[in-house]
């Protein structure tokens, strides 16, 4: 039942967070009138794939918290939900893309360096973490283009 609970938990407070930021920071007329690149998808596809990213998040976070306890790995996991988070306020609500891709690309450097360090120790939660980097890299190139078009 502890295991459930902490999962339970670590999927509270990622995917509460991620609903919770996105709601508050919310694409609004601002974001409609910057021009975006011929390759930014359609808005609804967003919310879908953060979710599933959010879950992956969330349980590698468990995993973590489960069998590593609270290793450089899990500073490392920390460290990348912080800059996740911060992103959208710096991005929509302060309406700041060239901080924002800072902040981004620093995600970015975050997640990779993560799963370099995960490698050997859990390569399941490694592994787990190349959509995510995958993911961010687009919207890494994304926050780019708004800037450059901006």
């Amino acid at each position: 039942m502890n295991h459930f609970l902490s999962l339970l938990f670590f999927l509270l407070v990622v995917m509460g967070g991620g609903i919770a930021i996105g709601t508050i920071t919310a694409p609004g007329e601002w974001y409609t009138a910057l021009q975006k690149p011929n390759f930014n998808p359609p808005n609804w596809i967003f919310g879908p794939v953060w979710t599933v990213v959010y879950v992956i998040i969330a349980f590698v976070g468990w995993r973590l918290y489960q069998h590593q306890g609270r290793t450089s790995l899990m500073r490392l996991w920390f460290a990348q939900m912080c800059l996740n988070f911060l992103w959208s306020p710096v991005f929509f609500a302060a309406q700041r893309p060239e901080l924002a891709l800072g902040i981004i690309l620093f995600l970015l450097l975050t997640i990779v360096c993560f799963v370099r360090a995960a490698w050997r120790p859990d390569r399941l939660s490694a592994l787990l973490f190349i959509p995510y980097i995958a993911w961010v890299g687009f919207a890494s190139v994304l926050n780019g283009a708004i800037v450059y078009l901006n």
